[in-house]
């Protein structure tokens, strides 16, 4: 096949997941991932920088749809009102195909620390567009920063239940609710052995 065919980044993707899941990760190069994509080297650093990029080009995407959704909140919305318009605009990308290279990653990302070190940095990149978009629309900074770092974990919930079946904005919806329910409860004595 060419390597100008316009769907070379999926053919990347699906070769570099496989390689992973086969190979193991540290032991897969980029240039086995072209090859078995049927592309050459080059292209394949024409769509990922490295090949840890295979795992996480995809949690740029996320960031950018969680930050239009909350800029496109009405006027007034309060700072939840607003993940739950990012959850959902996101939920255009959360597809089937997606959940079964969700899974993949998982696996991957659990065999190797560095790759984990990788999505610990998306995750703080994700969360300061987050941040950045709550305070474009006039939230203070803490209150900004603490919902952003509420939306990390309610994202992580729901991908996780997004992962056995349904719709990730549902899932992370509900994940929202149940983290300001127990945020509620955190001045509450805890009985120990209970």
């Amino acid at each position: 096949m060419s390597r100008w065919a316009p769907d070379a980044r999926e053919r990347l993707e699906a070769a570099a997941l496989e390689l992973f899941a086969q190979n193991g990760y540290e032991r897969t190069t980029a240039s086995e991932i072209a090859e078995r994509a049927g592309l050459n080297r080059a292209t394949f650093f024409r769509h990922f920088a490295d090949k840890r990029e295979v795992l996480f080009g995809g949690e740029d995407t996320l960031a950018g749809l969680f930050a239009d959704g909350i800029r496109a909140c009405a006027a007034g919305a309060t700072p939840i009102e607003c993940l739950q318009a990012a959850f959902a605009a996101a939920d255009s990308v959360m597809t089937d195909a997606q959940r079964t290279k969700a899974a993949q990653r998982v696996l991957i990302l659990a065999a190797n620390e560095e790759v984990m070190e990788r999505g610990l940095l998306k995750h703080a990149r994700m969360a300061a567009v987050i941040r950045t978009a709550l305070s474009e629309r006039g939230v203070e900074a803490i209150t900004a920063r603490l919902t952003a770092e509420l939306a990390l974990l309610a994202f992580s919930l729901g991908v996780e239940r997004w992962m056995q079946g349904g719709s990730f904005a549902a899932h992370a919806t509900e994940a929202l609710r149940e983290l300001q329910s127990r945020a509620a409860d955190l001045d509450e004595r805890v009985v120990s052995g209970a």
